[in-house]
């Protein structure tokens, strides 16, 4: 019986959880409505934004299957969180009050809660210097704007289908910066921002998410007008509105932004944080091309509209050169365009012969066709920058002419480039995600998913490499700092390939934990062995339904990776520890056995192979239901040649999924208790009213009180068995089982293929 009462302690605050969600399921949650995807913690707005250096802030936080939340955690460990706390001293649901050290670095931290999933999916947390408030009133007329004081941040929700407004002092003079961030801290606005008079004039708009530099023509009261671009709304859409004084000719540092994926490419190992050179304008055709000498390091801007750079050096016939560019992986709208010539003079006419083309970095793999389906995966590790050799094929002097391809539209001068041209440097850069495939026909969903395990399972992440400079080595991919009952397998990016897998394994019984990990790519270059670091992508936010909604996928600031510890896997496809070994040309059967932990839709598990060597076995079939399988894997049919290797197996199974269903046997032990407390009371009532009609004259005024007072207590007891009744009926609906489809990954197969003996 103890043991019962310690998992009722344990369990009661799930309760809560269940009933949340299923009051959410009544009304058509999106979490539950679509049926791709075991449900994932999933952090969605923290109000505010973010906080000043060194300050303590009230955090208000929002999101999916977050609602037993306990921990509020940040990649920076100089930022903390504790709950707070109400009158009563009991901590409130999904508030924190977080504190940023002083030594905290500026810039953009990931926030994530704690559940009883894992961890969560990350929200970006911005921390500064200028002073910050928060809006908490409706300011949507000029009569109602807040006030905002140069040199400080204001975080806000934008309001639906109206316009947000801001008062400020100016002077004649003065130079303020108005910087509204939005999609660079995960906001879903796209916003429109204008300066005004005092009267709402307009004076200055800015309609593409850049930034206002404003000059204030005299002293007096100016305000700041703020919309969404198709005047949307809501929790989704908001922004820090930043407000600061800069010295006339001082170059404008906008508030700190997210990544985008394809920037893990840049910059290349050993690179100089600032460039050798400047490009020097005016320097916009033959005549004016600016003379430099290879290798270089230029840094540069496509401004104004329709600007050519034209650059002059000599190279010699042989020489080979690695022409890499960085433009778009900054996270700015260009596509960057290079044509080198050769230029061979005589007197004052010149004859041209194209030596090379530059333009786009192809994805190492193949991407989602629009984005969002799986015949491919929906991030892009490609670029609109350069990367490419450049042979010499005579000597004399070069012609080289870079443009942006749409700059004619264009004409911002915070549209840089850095061009770099060097000898080669082979080398490679890594980046991962959590692995995408197509779960059913006419899936559109693009979700975040955290390395938030349950107890069982194998989550896979698609690992994909940019290689540098002419390098085709061997990749080795491996995880370290990782929670106590979790391993990392590395099925390698093979030679002359540009996609690898990690396969992060939970055993089974891993107690709840987190761990910050480290994901790195290792391999021999030159006869070193090189490490460099994996980023980690995720979508910013979870789309159902991608075609009302562009995903929005961004580079990790972290890896964290948890156990659940109290939720686990619907199936296990457990594969021998030990090393299979198979000589090449023969077949190798590889046993599985079943671990099953709920039902399912179908009785066929169609699994494919993932890894080196044998990612051509064709698709088979294992039976759901049977407490083991096995795979034939022929070596002969697939050419695999001898060697070590490490697969896995994969496919997409329905599961009947159970929200919470422990959460009924709490309700009705809940139930129970509310019952036989009210059975006490109603015993108390009946004798205290017995013994008030027998009372004599003096004693019955304090009889009739503690019949009043035992009627009041019966009355609450029967509301409470009441509402335990209700909790039960909505905990079995929460708990009612629903078709999920979702990805199965066995545990990873290391497998050895032997030489034939010769004969």
């Amino acid at each position: 019986m103890n043991g019962f009462i310690h998992v009722l302690s344990s369990y009661r605050h799930l309760l809560f959880a269940a009933l949340i969600c299923g009051a959410s399921l009544s009304s058509a949650s999106p979490t539950f409505a679509q049926s791709v995807g075991l449900p994932a913690p999933r952090l969605l707005t923290t109000t505010p934004m973010g906080a000043k250096v060194g300050a303590q802030v009230e955090v208000t936080i929002s999101g999916e299957s977050i609602e037993d939340a306990d921990e509020l955690t940040f990649s920076d460990k100089r930022i903390t969180a504790t709950r707070s706390l109400n009158a009563a001293g009991q901590p409130e649901a999904n508030k924190y009050v977080v504190t940023v050290a002083a030594d905290c670095p500026v810039g953009i931290h990931e926030a994530r809660v704690m559940t009883r999933l894992g961890i969560s999916s990350s929200r970006a947390f911005s921390v500064g210097t200028l002073d910050e408030v928060t809006r908490t009133v409706p300011n949507t007329t000029l009569a109602t704007a807040m006030e905002l004081k140069v040199n400080s941040v204001c975080n806000g929700v934008m309001t639906p289908r109206a316009v947000d407004h801001y008062v400020f002092e100016g002077r004649k003079g003065q130079r303020l910066i108005v910087d509204c961030a939005t999609r660079g801290i995960d906001s879903k606005l796209d916003a429109t921002v204008i300066v005004a008079d005092a009267a709402g004039r307009d004076l200055q708009v800015e309609r593409r998410g850049g930034v206002l530099d404003f000059a204030v023509p005299g002293d007096g009261k100016y305000v700041i007008k703020l919309h969404e671009l198709t005047f949307k709304g809501g929790p989704a859409y908001y922004y820090r509105l930043g407000l600061w004084e800069l010295p006339i000719g001082a170059p404008i540092v906008r508030q700190q932004s997210t990544k985008p994926v394809n920037s893990f490419s840049w910059p290349p190992q050993g690179l100089k944080e600032l460039a050798e050179i400047a490009e020097s304008e005016p320097n916009n055709n033959r005549t004016k091309a600016q003379k430099i000498s290879l290798p270089c390091d230029i840094a540069g801007s496509f401004f104004p509209a329709a600007d050519v750079d034209v650059f002059e050096f000599e190279a010699k016939k042989g020489d080979v050169w690695w022409v890499e560019v960085a433009s778009e992986r900054f996270g700015l709208p260009t596509d960057p365009s290079i044509l080198v010539q050769h230029v061979a003079r005589n007197g004052d006419a010149e004859k041209m012969t194209d030596v090379a083309e530059f333009s786009d970095m192809p994805s190492p793999v193949k991407v989602s066709s629009n984005g969002y389906a799986y015949d491919g995966p929906p991030y892009n590790a490609g670029s609109a920058d350069i990367l490419g050799k450049l042979e010499i094929k005579e000597d004399g002097l070069h012609r080289l002419q870079i443009t942006d391809l749409f700059g004619g539209t264009r004409s911002d001068p915070k549209n840089a480039y850095r061009l770099a041209i060097r000898k080669a440097a082979p080398d490679f850069a890594v980046v991962g995600w959590a692995l995408h495939m197509e779960l059913r026909n006419g899936d559109r969903a693009a979700f975040s998913k955290p390395l938030a395990l349950r107890g069982g399972a194998t989550m896979a992440l698609e690992v994909v490499a940019i290689r540098r400079d002419g390098f085709d080595g061997d990749i080795d991919l491996a995880m370290e700092g990782l929670p106590q009952g979790v391993t990392a397998s590395g099925l390698k990016i093979p030679a002359g390939q540009s996609r690898g897998l990690m396969l992060v394994t939970a055993d089974q019984d891993a107690p709840r934990a987190i761990g910050s990990a480290t994901f790195f790519g290792r391999a021999t270059i030159n006869g070193e062995v090189v490490t460099r670091p994996c980023r980690m992508a995720s979508h910013a936010w979870p789309i159902p339904d991608s075609w009302g909604e562009i995903p929005a996928p961004r580079l990790l600031a972290d890896v964290p990776v948890s156990v659940s510890g109290r939720e686990f896997a619907p199936l296990t496809l457990s594969t021998p520890k030990d090393v299979q070994t198979v000589t090449a040309g023969e077949k190798l059967t590889v046993p599985m056995l079943h671990t099953r932990r709920s039902e399912f839709s179908g009785a066929v598990l169609q699994l494919r192979t993932m890894g080196a060597g044998f990612d051509r076995t064709p698709q088979f079939d294992v039976q759901i239901n049977a407490d083991q399988s096995q795979a034939i894997l022929d070596t002969a049919a697939l050419k695999t040649a001898p060697g070590e290797y490490l697969i896995a197996f994969y496919g997409g199974a329905v599961v009947k999924y159970r929200h919470l269903p422990e959460a009924i046997a709490v309700a009705e032990v809940i139930h129970k208790k509310a019952v036989e407390d009210l059975m006490a009371i109603e015993t108390e009532v009946k004798k205290l009213t017995e013994a008030a009609k027998a009372a004599a004259a003096e004693a019955k005024p304090d009889a009739d009180k503690a019949v009043e007072a035992a009627t009041a207590k019966q009355k609450a007891a029967a509301a409470a068995v009441a509402a335990a009744a209700e909790q039960i009926k909505q905990a079995t609906s929460a708990a009612q089982p629903r078709d999920i489809v979702d990805i199965v990954v066995s545990e990873p197969i290391k497998i050895r293929v032997n030489a034939p003996a010769v004969k």
